[in-house]
């Protein structure tokens, strides 16, 4: 079915489509210096990410338009802009090389030119230190450079290794860290920290290995006034703040839970180190975020308790600042006294709805299996006693669902349906062991995480289990593609540019995630079977609800004729099964209008089946 623009809008004060997604601006990669605060901001009207500067006591957009700050290093891309003495560099979306942008939102001149992409924007001592990606022959390199602010020189700092984060210089200028790991690893596998010390010729010397065995995932290197070398490691079971010591590194005193994402993302600033066993970090208990400074002494002072996510940390003259949002707060823009701990919100945080109104998260921890698995529940806010539920799938998989203000979740709730956010085995922010639960179990031990929340809250009287609905976009569509095919718990459900055939998605995937799959499910070649198995595409034929389809037609991801093949084999079959297709979208819908419109007739075709099984 082609692309139509929904004609109207709710005129009963009902929580609209529009009114969610464009209640979806958020914000990325905070800095902070003496020229003041800069954040990038993502402006869901057209898709385009600028910088913005808070000055004078108030925001001002940076980048005119025509110009968008977003790397694609990785295709995730991350770490778009950075600040010098006098301006910002970064990104730009188009081109994907290098800017500056002076502070009065004139023009950006070219600071490169090429094919390369650049991401992970570090500045010092007049370069600018970044995470390249070159696209030679039929190869994709990466290494890490520094380009020259006088003359656009660029000098490689590291090569050889598959991949990069990270690049950091130390306050003296002698010492250079950074993050690197090899296939068939992810980032949240095994990395390791790397090191290279400054000679009196300004060249550096031959980098060292300071830790990283397999396994062992370290992100986030941190140098302290005196040089001295910290970072995250998972060494523990938990990403946790460790210290440079003469053996390699030792952990600093932490409480047990992770002090990070999964870096998807270049760019991550989810701590930093004060020195010693001082520290200010974020870090996860039960899935909700918490903010604080470690002291010397072991105590911990929280900050911006009513917060439950905080993002991308800076500092600067005795102030914290992050992005925070809370589950009635979006996404906003915290300045934090580091003495009083007082709160001013600086940009963002209004929610569209008011407070009574909105859906408060509880946490769920059920049985699944032969463990446990975490999530979000929202009830519905119409007053039903046994709404119907639709359980949410985030992307990833190895990613996570977070306790705030999401639009989209309150569309469904203020339209009488409970929503499940599940943090199903594989997530991150519960610890290693149960992030390496997926390991080769991709479309099992996540669909049966989906299957048990719905037993779970029905056991509680809290839903009706009968008009269930399971929905995802990318791994998420097809984890809900996988229970739709293989169990009989759902009544339709909702694949938003889902993956139909892993083993096609394999052949096609990009290099950061070519062995991503080999993780999550088995060698495409030598287990062919299991792929066979685990494909929704080849099992069309179990699937016995109704199914609807959003697809990019642009998307190189989950390229549109396996949507539609999936869609066709559904009808051939007689189930109802809806399509659409949007013209210029790729794989992750940018588009507003697209967006709305892909919610609303989600929300339509869910209330037709429940009336339809009245």
């Amino acid at each position: 079915m082609a692309y139509q623009h929904p004609a109207s809008t709710d005129t009963d004060g009902t929580f609209t489509a529009q009114q969610a997604v464009a209640a979806g601006i958020d914000f990325a990669e905070l800095q902070a210096s003496a020229l003041g605060l800069f954040w990038n901001q993502y402006d869901p009207a057209d898709g385009a990410c600028r910088l913005w500067r808070w000055h004078d006591g108030k925001p001002h957009c940076l980048t005119p338009d025509g110009y968008s700050a977003r790397s694609r290093v990785y295709e995730y891309g991350g770490g778009a802009f950075c600040l010098t003495e006098s301006e910002a560099v970064f990104v730009n979306d188009s081109d994907q090389q290098l800017y500056r942008q002076p502070l009065d939102g004139s023009q950006p001149v070219a600071l490169t030119q090429g094919k390369r992409r650049y991401g992970d924007l570090h500045y010092a001592a007049n370069l600018i230190m970044a995470v390249e990606e070159a696209h030679e022959d039929e190869a994709v390199i990466h290494r890490l450079v520094a380009i020259s602010l006088a003359d656009s020189h660029r000098q490689v700092l590291a090569e050889g290794a598959d991949f990069y984060a990270s690049p950091t210089l130390s306050p003296s200028g002698k010492r250079l860290a950074w993050i690197e790991w090899s296939r068939p690893h992810q980032p949240w596998t095994s990395t390791r920290l790397m090191c290279a010390e400054r000679l009196d010729n300004r060249q550096w010397e031959a980098p060292v290995c300071i830790a990283g065995s397999d396994p062992e995932s370290i992100q986030q290197p941190r140098f302290d006034e005196q040089d001295q070398l910290y970072c995250l490691s998972d060494r523990d079971g938990w990403w946790q703040p460790w210290g440079e010591c003469t053996s390699g590194v030792s952990r600093l005193t932490a409480i047990k839970a992770d002090h990070a994402a999964a870096p998807f993302q270049l760019g991550g600033r989810s701590w930093y180190s004060l020195g010693g066993e001082r520290y200010i970090a974020t870090w996860f208990e039960e899935g909700f975020g918490h903010l604080g400074r470690r002291e010397a002494d072991g105590r911990v002072l929280r900050f911006a308790e009513d917060f439950t996510r905080f993002r991308s940390l800076a500092l600067h003259d005795g102030y914290i600042y992050c992005i925070a949002a809370a589950p009635n707060r979006p996404s906003c823009i915290l300045e934090i006294n580091g003495q009083n701990g007082n709160i001013e919100i600086l940009a963002g945080g209004i929610a569209p709805l008011p407070n009574e109104r909105i859906s408060q998260p509880k946490a769920l921890r059920y049985p699944s299996g032969d463990g446990e698995a975490h999530g979000f529940f929202y009830p519905a806010m119409t007053g039903e006693a046994k709404p119907p539920l639709v359980v949410f799938i985030h992307g990833g998989p190895t990613s996570a669902c977070y306790p705030v203000f999401d639009p989209r979740i309150q569309y469904w709730t203020q339209r009488g349906f409970a929503v499940a956010d599940l943090n199903y085995r594989g997530s991150t922010g519960y610890g290693r062991e149960y992030r390496n639960a997926l390991h080769l179990r991709w479309g099992e031990a996540d669909v049966e995480d989906a299957c048990a929340v719905v037993d779970y809250l029905a056991e509680q009287e809290l839903i009706e289990p009968a008009h269930a609905f399971i929905r995802g976009g990318s791994a998420g569509g097809y984890t809900a593609l996988c229970a739709l095919a293989f169990q009989t718990v759902f009544c339709g459900g909702a694949s938003l540019y889902g993956v139909t055939d892993p083993a096609a998605l394999a052949r096609v995937t990009h290099k950061f995630e070519a062995d991503y799959l080999d993780w999550l499910i088995g060698d495409p070649k030598k287990d062919l079977e299991r792929y066979r198995a685990r494909t929704p595409l080849l099992h069309a034929d179990t699937i016995d609800v109704p199914v609807i389809f959003f697809q990019g037609e642009l998307d190189a991801v989950v390229v549109p004729e396996q949507t539609r093949a999936m869609l066709h084999a559904l009808k051939d079959r007689g189930i109802r099964a809806e399509g659409y297709f949007y013209p210029n979208e790729r794989h992750g819908f940018r588009q507003a209008k697209n967006q709305a419109h892909a919610l609303e007739h989600e929300w339509l075709f869910y209330r037709s089946v429940i009336d339809q099984n009245a």
